[in-house]
């Protein structure tokens, strides 16, 4: 599996240098485990990942839960996730936020954090799935435009279709 770390030796366009060719998938330098250049920063996001509605968790994300968590798998299950839109899937419980509406209810309100980072769902492991995050990218382009670093822009979805 990729990580999600900047990989300078692999990437050097992503340090500003001239780019090389494009790697040759062959190559045993450009391995899976290559580490990939990132372009966003969480740490400068207001957790909108968190926000989504239907946050997916799976059979194993619910074990996993429940080991960090110190609770059984049903107990996961009846409090920390519920029942998605589609027949047969779960997602993440959901708590109010002055941000984004709701969010995961285990997003810190005030850092905007995940307080349960090492037993996070897989889907939470892998977002954005590549080295760009749109939302950080019109995140950081709109905070420019109007000159105000600090800017939140938000955009409701609900459960309900």
């Amino acid at each position: 599996m990729a990580t999600l770390a900047p990989g300078p030796s692999a990437f050097p366009e992503a340090r500003g240098a001239s780019a090389d060719p494009a790697p040759n998938p062959d190559e045993a330098a450009y391995s899976v485990t290559t580490p990939l250049p990132v372009f966003y920063s969480c740490s400068k996001c207001p957790a909108y990942c968190c926000s989504y509605p239907q946050i997916p968790v799976t059979p194993k994300d619910e074990r996993r839960l429940a080991r960090g968590l110190g609770k059984s798998v049903e107990e996961v299950r009846r409090k920390v996730t519920k029942e998605g839109l589609e027949a047969g899937t779960r997602v993440m419980r959901h708590k109010d936020d002055h941000v984004f509406l709701t969010v995961c209810r285990f997003l810190d309100g005030e850092k905007r954090r995940c307080t349960i980072y090492e037993h996070r769902p897989d889907a939470c492991r892998e977002y954005p799935g590549t080295v760009r995050c749109g939302y950080y990218d019109f995140l950081l382009s709109e905070r420019r435009r109007q000159e105000n670093g600090e800017l939140v822009l938000t955009a409701y979805e609900t459960d309900v279709g």
